[in-house]
């Protein structure tokens, strides 16, 4: 049981992977190095070399990165299409250089990793797979094709074949682990920045809703005096009036200044509510944490227990420990069987929340992976029959235990030895459990929470 409550998707095609002039730069360094590689061996080294044709290699190399630099502006982002193209030139240019300069008795074949490494970190899997093989074959007729490199006494400079072949051995592993590692760490950070941003929305649009709380709070108490003023003013008139038409228009008053009396009132009371001035009662703020998710065909039991002390405590009432608790009630409840349980236990050193479903509980395969985003499962992601919409993909329990290790909590997953559909009996299914400091979430001693007075106007 793994949920998601945002709709971040990854996968599809990739517009806009990479900057031109990233592209260029690295492009310009690759003909920095080969013009001085060939310089180095042919005036150094005394190796015959023929400079012409590795020139006009280069040549058509630093071509592209003129014409590129012309026609686009750097700043552009290239789509998936133009990057491949690119690769598959710089990788069919230095194949050539190679085959001019003693294929893979050049130390520098190495070089052939770096395109598809390129690749594997930008790239689909199936773009990055056609330029991987495509390099295979490459350092494979290399083995065989080439003009060998001669010193100036004329001996041709040759590696014993074994070492040709382990050489060969070895690119093709380079190329195939290099392009997984590389796609892989690629795929973790794109999905853990998707990831991270999507907390960072869910907890700013709870911190909104917690300002605007505020916000009402402060109009209700500011637009107070005025509607009595017009009430009074408006009583007064129909009381002296002897006009019907006027007296009439001035009941219309005061009726309209009693309605709006009313409706701020209402403002006040919801302000205060999603406000509390900061603190509440602990378990005030783990049922409202869970209240949006008390009327959806499950019943939910609260427990609440202290360790040799009977008062309630009172709580910061943090953004991410609301929407976090809330995240983790919302999945229990998605995959509970029929009750979800919250209990919440505080001692002199910790608070723990644990949320408790009577449902199947979490895949074993994936127990120890809860809490990572985009969680996939035999290379899909999992759907529940039960939830079409959702899928599955391990989002909302990340936000969850993000937003709830930002608060200084510690998040751990686990599963039961079975599950009873009676209230009354040991209940054991998924279970959530959260452990913070006791400074971390309850006021520095904090007994009963005190009256929340008056609501003030914020600065906005």
């Amino acid at each position: 049981m793994v949920d998601t409550s945002l709709g971040l998707t990854s996968g599809g095609p990739r517009d806009g992977v990479v900057r031109l002039r990233t592209l260029i730069i690295l492009r310009w360094f690759a003909v920095i190095g080969q013009i001085s590689a060939i310089g180095v061996a042919n005036l150094y080294l005394g190796l015959h070399i023929a400079l012409g044709p590795c020139f006009m290699a280069i040549g058509a190399l630093v071509l592209t990165i003129i014409v590129a630099q012309v026609v686009y502006p750097e700043n552009r982002r290239l789509p998936e299409r133009e990057v491949l193209i690119t690769l598959l030139f710089d990788i069919s240019q230095l194949a050539l250089l190679l085959y001019l300069t003693g294929g893979l008795n050049n130390p520098f074949a190495l070089l052939m990793l770096a395109p598809v490494t390129v690749s594997a970190m930008t790239l689909r899997a199936g773009s990055t797979f056609f330029l991987g093989g495509l390099a295979v074959v490459f350092v494979s007729l290399l083995v065989f094709f080439y003009i060998p490199l001669r010193s100036d006494l004329g001996f041709v400079l040759r590696m014993p074949q074994l070492f040709v072949a382990g050489f060969w051995v070895a690119m093709v592993i380079g190329i195939g682990f290099l392009g997984i590692y590389a796609a892989r760490v690629t795929a973790e950070t794109t999905s853990m920045s998707k990831a991270l941003l999507a907390t960072q929305m869910a907890l700013s649009r709870e911190q909104k809703l917690t300002d605007l709380g505020g916000v009402i709070a402060a109009a209700a108490h500011e637009l107070g005096t005025p509607l009595a003023t017009i009430k009074l003013t408006s009583s007064e008139l129909y009381d002296e009036l002897e006009d019907p038409v006027l007296r009439e228009d001035a009941a219309l008053i005061r009726d309209q200044a009693d309605r709006c009396r009313d409706i701020l009132r209402s403002m006040g009371r919801a302000g205060k509510d999603d406000l509390h001035l900061r603190t509440a009662p602990l378990r005030s703020v783990i049922k409202e944490a869970a209240e949006p998710h008390a009327n959806r065909g499950k019943e939910l039991h609260f427990q609440f227990d202290a360790e040799g002390d009977t008062t309630d405590p009172s709580a910061y009432r943090l953004p991410e420990v609301i929407h976090g608790v809330r995240n983790l009630v919302q999945n229990a409840v998605d995959f509970a069987a029929d009750h979800v349980w919250v209990e919440t236990k505080w001692t002199q050193d910790t608070v723990t929340v644990r949320v408790i479903d009577d449902g199947p509980g979490y895949p074993y395969d994936l127990l120890g992976r809860i809490g990572d985003p985009f969680i996939k499962r035999g290379g899909r992601r999992e759907k529940d029959a039960s939830r079409p919409e959702y899928e599955g993909m391990g989002l909302g329990l990340f936000i969850a235990k993000t937003l709830l290790e930002r608060s200084g909590a510690r998040v751990s997953f686990a599963n039961g030895s079975g599950r009873s559909r009676d209230p009354a009996e040991p209940h054991y299914g998924a279970i959530a459990e959260v452990i913070w400091p006791i400074d971390a979430i309850l006021e520095p001693n904090g007994g009963p929470s005190k009256p929340l007075g008056e609501n003030k106007p914020i600065q906005i």
